[in-house]
């Protein structure tokens, strides 16, 4: 029979494995030993053909020429995808703020960028969004995308209706799906993976917001950046930021809103996965962290700090994000080989071990891709760093391999909940 000890101790292991679990370092590091394993012929599912990453560099390299004819590459950021359609919609935002303090820009924008992050899992290949202002209809990221900003403008997430642009605890927490439906233009002939669970989502992230008024002022998620760099209201005139300290803060301060599967001692670990090859430290031992969505965040809050003027350091200290796109670029260029080719014909989960292992390899084989992408483009480290390399890139190199053969399917199917893919 377990007492209050017993609940302590364990809540105690669990608090040491997770702090553990919530750093880029343990990311590279766990996922390096499956990496490690797959090279030698350990792994149940993969076989790495390294001769060919120098194919798969040449296609990021391609694709980074056709997007980018002039070599200025942008970081990889939701702000690309508010840009769909040719759509300056950062613009149209400023234009809607009007003549505000700088402060009250920034948290807009952030606010702007935490719910359109956390609303940007796969939507499936069946969903489209059409934009009334410009008719352009547009799908997956990008359709996520301006969905979420007309969702913002139009106030959806904000208590407050002199008060539109912005998110507030209270706006998150009376969030009925179908409002999100209805946003989003979800109905019986045009559906969107996982919508119930992007409301949920959010609700949760209403009630975090409520539970830390010392993080989330006002209950705005924006409250996050005064954290960071703020200074008596407003940015601090010499205001300096390392991306991974923006990560450990979403990470510790966002932990409540993840699914509570994937938990040691009743703390949420958010995106951490068992495998049973991977070794670690006491209670973390068998787990992988990746914390995709949250690193996606932090990318995207990169742009709307570095137009408040704050300087960014450290940010390859990030990782490659370990999602169906890059990962599928890395099985469609011959980097990865099935061992078992009718695994591309079934429908994982993504606790699977195929799945974590297959993101685990993302991550670790992009950084040595990056490599060869800068080599092809005759760029240095400085000049291209991995959030460029994303961006150029990989992601997108990945799309257009799976739509050219098989209409935009991903080589190994995921079954989306909405919050990790």
């Amino acid at each position: 029979m377990t007492g209050p000890e017993d609940f302590v101790h364990e809540r105690s292991q669990g608090e040491i494995a997770a702090s553990h679990l919530r750093s880029t370092v343990a990311v590279r590091e766990r996922c390096a030993q499956l990496l490690d394993r797959a090279r030698v012929g350990q792994s149940h599912w993969f076989k790495v053909d390294d001769g060919a990453l120098r194919t798969a560099a040449a296609e990021v390299a391609a694709a980074t020429r056709r997007r980018y004819p002039k070599g200025t590459v942008p970081f990889h950021s939701r702000w690309r995808h508010f840009e769909a359609g040719g759509v300056d919609r950062k613009a149209q935002l400023e234009a809607l703020l009007g003549n505000v303090a700088p402060q009250t820009r920034l948290h807009a924008m952030v606010d702007l960028t935490i719910v359109s992050v956390l609303l940007d899992a796969g939507a499936g290949p069946d969903w489209k969004y059409t934009e009334s202002a410009s008719g352009k209809t547009l799908t997956r990221s990008e359709g996520l995308a301006v969905a979420s900003f007309h969702a913002f403008t139009a106030g959806m997430f904000s208590s407050d209706k002199l008060r539109p642009l912005q998110v507030d605890a209270e706006g998150l927490r009376s969030l009925v799906t179908d409002r999100l439906a209805q946003a989003f233009q979800v109905s019986e002939g045009n559906p969107l993976v996982g919508l119930e669970s992007r409301a949920v989502l959010l609700r949760r992230l209403g009630e975090v917001l409520a539970e830390q008024p010392e993080v989330f002022t006002d209950g705005r998620p924006s409250g996050l950046v005064d954290l960071l760099v703020g200074d008596e209201g407003g940015v601090a005139h010499t205001a300096e930021v390392d991306a991974h300290d923006i990560l450990s803060q979403l990470l510790v301060s966002m932990s409540g809103i993840w699914p509570m599967g994937n938990s040691i001692g009743g703390v949420p670990l958010g995106d951490v996965w068992r495998h049973s090859a991977v070794r670690g430290e006491g209670p973390s031992d068998g787990w992988v962290p990746f914390h995709k969505l949250s690193q996606w965040l932090t990318y995207s809050l990169l742009e709307p700090l570095h137009w408040a003027g704050v300087k960014l350091l450290g940010i390859d200290r990030l990782t490659a994000l370990p999602e169906y796109r890059n990962g599928g670029l890395l099985l469609d260029t011959g980097v990865l080989q099935l061992r078992e080719p009718d695994a591309a014909h079934q429908v994982w989960h993504p606790g699977d071990e195929i799945i974590v292992e297959w993101r685990a390899l993302t991550v670790s084989l992009l950084d040595e891709l990056a490599g060869g992408v800068r080599s092809q483009l005759s760029l240095t480290e400085e000049q291209m760093p991995l959030a460029r390399v994303l961006e150029g890139g990989t992601w997108a190199a990945g799309r257009e391999l799976a739509q050219q053969r098989r209409g935009g399917v991903p080589p190994l199917q995921v079954q989306s909940d909405g919050t990790v893919f």
